[in-house]
């Protein structure tokens, strides 16, 4: 992928790690470090109790980033499907006898659409990401 084209989508998924970040997962991260401390005052609790204890507090910032990841590994998957489809036209066309600056021109209005069109699904991402999060917030 183009550098101009890999540095744009890069940007807009750092952007939206970074709102969920800010708005989720660092209020997760709050309430996971409290309910740890929680723990640690239970003074009458055995050592495995407390360490039980402190593993329930995790596993919701666990989930949480287990989601967001999945949901990384997804888009990026779509991605490189739709730029090797590009890849696939470029080598066809290619085939067919056209020269290389229109083989070139083509793949980059390709790639540019597959960037675009996957920009767009941030939104909508985001939105996903956000309710699961909340779902998972809720179970704490």
């Amino acid at each position: 992928m183009a550098e101009a084209h890999q540095a744009r989508v890069s940007k807009a998924v750092e952007d939206m790690v970074q709102s969920l970040e800010r708005n989720h997962i660092r209020k997760m991260q709050g309430r996971m470090f409290q309910c740890s401390a929680d723990c640690c005052e239970r003074s009458t609790d055995s050592m495995t109790q407390v360490h039980q204890c402190i593993e329930r507090c995790h596993t919701p910032l666990g989930q949480a980033q287990g989601t967001v990841t999945a949901e990384l590994e997804k888009f990026q998957d779509r991605l490189s499907r739709c730029t090797m489809h590009c890849n696939d036209k470029a080598r066809d066309l290619f085939d067919s006898g056209a020269k290389e600056p229109a083989v070139r021109a083509m793949m980059e209005n390709c790639v540019g659409s597959c960037v675009d069109d996957h920009i767009n699904l941030l939104p909508s991402m985001t939105r996903k990401l956000q309710e699961n999060l909340d779902s998972i917030s809720q179970l704490q």
